[in-house]
């Protein structure tokens, strides 16, 4: 049996957390990256008998588009697989549901699934720092029961239909300081940025700000006014810790 970790994470925080729960499991672990968008999905068909990870982000209580087509194109065969949803605190709402759902019609068995924090992606003051110690240690509980799970999971929260997805709308441009390296072109998840001046496709883009994480120089920024207008919108529901879930 192998561990398979099928993870959508433009900033690194669903990865992190994934690594919480699946380096409990095994130290060799086969990974697919769900932001490549070069890789060919297709290709990959995962064996019955291993175990499989899928984490993905919360975008607006909603799981990434870009991510779930990807995941479809994997052949599952019957493999238990463990659903995570990585949010800032706020809400995640529907995105278990639609991995679910993903997940099913891939051919994997659902047999736990897992909602946990991480720090927000465009909005760092909300969940920093997070996953932290206590979340750690929470997630390697969750492993240890997850791992003596058999039989597949009852119910996941979220609706159906999904609930309306309208976008953030944030798109980041390139500054001044900018040094042309091209890294945000080859690391963006749906090659939305434009190779001769770096600015980015606004109907391509999906705001998932790994462009201005990655970038060497920061010089990659959002709409100063749009970010503390979304700060102020969201301070009453992400200022209040969440902890994470686990269902099973």
């Amino acid at each position: 049996m192998k561990i398979v970790e099928i993870i959508f994470s433009p900033t690194g925080g669903t990865r992190k957390v994934a690594g919480l729960i699946s380096g409990h499991w095994s130290e060799e672990i086969v990974k697919i990256d769900l932001c490549d968008a070069k890789d060919n999905f297709s290709g990959y068909e995962i064996a019955k008998e291993d175990r499989v990870l899928i984490a993905m982000p919360s975008f607006g209580g909603r799981a990434p588009l870009t991510a779930i087509e990807r995941l479809k194109k994997i052949r599952g065969n019957g493999a238990d697989a463990v659903l995570v949803c990585v949010y800032g605190n706020r809400a995640y709402e529907d995105t278990l549901a639609e991995m679910e759902d993903a997940a099913k019609e891939c051919g994997f068995q659902i047999i736990a699934g897992v909602a946990a924090v991480a720090e927000h992606s465009i909005l760092p003051q909300y969940a920093a720092g997070r996953p932290d110690q206590s979340d750690e240690r929470q997630l390697a509980d969750f492993a240890e029961q997850i791992a003596g799970q058999t039989g597949t999971v009852f119910t996941l929260p979220g609706n159906r239909p999904y609930r309306k997805y309208g976008g953030v709308g944030l798109v980041p441009k390139p500054g001044k300081n900018c040094i042309r390296c091209g890294l945000c072109v080859k690391k963006c998840p749906v090659q939305a940025i434009d190779p001769a001046d770096f600015t980015a496709d606004s109907k391509t883009c999906i705001s998932c700000m790994r462009c201005v994480k990655r970038c060497p120089a920061g010089a990659r920024k959002v709409n100063g006014v749009m970010v503390s207008a979304a700060a102020v919108a969201l301070k009453k529901a992400c200022s209040q810790r969440k902890e994470n879930e686990l269902f099973l």
